[in-house]
């Protein structure tokens, strides 16, 4: 994002076992990119914002005791995000087979609506499922 760019208005939120290990792979192998990341005292990832491949991003940060309200419980996250290209769609899949911290649990697809989709499972047992299909036109 740069300064003419608005943050995103929704942010999905997630805690991690281990916060640094899944920004890593978040941004080496999906396509985010670090916006920030706030570390304690311990070094300790207290909160960090991704920005997505093609536009929005994500909250995260460390599973700590007492903040169980606050984020998705890590393994139980899941997210759509959109690639406008089918072939960036299937150079996803081959990057997470490739680099093994995660898996391909579906795909790469094509669906009843248009859409190039592949359904990945990462390293904290979250679904992010990736595709061509932006959504509905809005009025």
């Amino acid at each position: 994002m740069n300064d003419k760019t608005p943050a995103p208005q929704v942010w999905p939120t997630l805690a991690a076992r281990d916060a640094r290990a899944l920004m890593s792979f978040l941004t080496d192998v999906l396509g985010f990119t670090e916006v920030v990341d706030y570390a304690g005292d311990d070094g300790v990832i207290q909160h960090a914002e991704l920005a997505g491949p093609a536009g929005g991003g994500i909250m995260m940060g460390q599973q700590r005791p007492g903040a169980e309200g606050r984020a998705t419980p890590t393994g139980s996250f899941t997210a759509y995000v959109v690639l406008p290209e089918a072939a960036e769609i299937d150079a996803l899949a081959a990057r997470v087979r490739d680099d093994g911290r995660g898996a391909v649990v579906q795909g790469p697809y094509d669906t009843d609506y248009g859409s190039h989709d592949v359904a990945l499972r990462d390293p904290e047992g979250n679904h992010w499922q990736f595709g061509t299909y932006p959504g509905a036109p809005r009025p």
